[in-house]
């Protein structure tokens, strides 16, 4: 995954709440992975919610100082985002949201661009108050994707995923395929409390999956706004291997095998691994957003 290096990174799409804590709420799943282990360690060991990071009151926590100036700071052009984390999550966020931008424009629709929240340990947002156990997620309440880097590394170590560039790209992508069910209104079909796999839970995860392929169709060839060039300059079939091994990592099916040691497809929120990977490539392979119509 190869980034123009001499193009600038718009930062005010990305805010760094790093090193901040704030109190405790009620907390959201929003379509966060690991959540799903939260749930499945909850019912194996009878853990409460703040033993697996989702608070359910209030936690008496007190802010600190945030680092917001710190993205500002480091991650100016996309040869930073080559080498740090937080800098090449500026970068797929700008992609992500230019292709969105063009595409909403070619429906006669307005985008509206959703800000990704970077945070360690703890964070509070209008769909209430998470920890770093939920996993990246959406939340529709305030348009916000909120991310806590350290999950690329529990993705490779935790999940078994290969990692990569392109599988952080991948997690990105889906949660901003959430912020655009959002602004279709179709996110609000996963709001039913059912699960399994022909649940409307799954059903959103896999559009949202499909999105993300759509995305990476576009990406290098999707204009930058200020420079016109492409952000995203090359992808290869190593990418694309990282970026479906990491939606088969995060399939239903391998963490409850992985985590409890049996498969219940009953209790699925976001699909199988082979789900996932389909529809991502279907997505991917077609680059067309209406075909990723998994709901029907």
């Amino acid at each position: 995954m190869r980034f123009d290096d001499d193009a600038g990174l718009d930062t005010s799409e990305v805010r760094d709440a790093r090193g901040s804590r704030v109190p405790g709420g009620r907390a959201t799943v929003g379509g966060g992975i690991a959540a799903v282990i939260a749930l499945i360690l909850g019912l194996l060991f009878g853990v409460g919610p703040d033993e697996l990071g989702l608070s359910s009151g209030d936690s008496g926590t007190t802010a600190t100082a945030s680092s917001a100036a710190q993205i500002e700071q480091d991650c100016r052009t996309g040869r930073d985002a080559a080498t740090k984390d937080d800098c090449r999550t500026v970068a797929v966020v700008n992609s992500v949201q230019d292709y969105w931008r063009a595409e909403f424009a070619r429906g006669g629709a307005t985008y509206g661009n959703a800000r990704t929240v970077l945070f360690t340990d703890r964070v509070s947002t209008a769909c209430g108050s998470a920890t770093s156990a939920v996993g990246p997620f959406y939340c529709p309440g305030d348009r916000q994707v909120y991310l806590d880097l350290g999950f690329f590394d529990e993705l490779r170590t935790t999940f078994g995923a290969s990692g990569g560039p392109f599988a952080q790209a991948y997690v990105v992508a889906h949660e901003y395929g959430h912020h655009v069910q959002n602004q279709l209104g179709t996110l609000g079909r996963a709001r039913d409390g059912r699960t399994g796999e022909n649940s409307d839970a799954v059903k959103v995860e896999l559009q949202a999956d499909c999105y993300a392929g759509v995305w990476a169709h576009h990406s290098t060839t999707t204009p930058d706004a200020a420079t016109g060039r492409p952000l995203i300059t090359e992808l290869t079939g190593a990418d694309i291997r990282d970026g479906l091994d990491a939606a088969a990592a995060v399939g239903d099916d391998r963490i409850q095998e992985r985590f409890q040691g049996r498969v219940t497809p009953e209790s699925w929120t976001h699909g199988s691994a082979a789900q996932r990977q389909q529809w991502f490539t279907t997505g991917f392979r077609g680059g067309d957003p209406a075909g990723c119509d998994t709901l029907h």
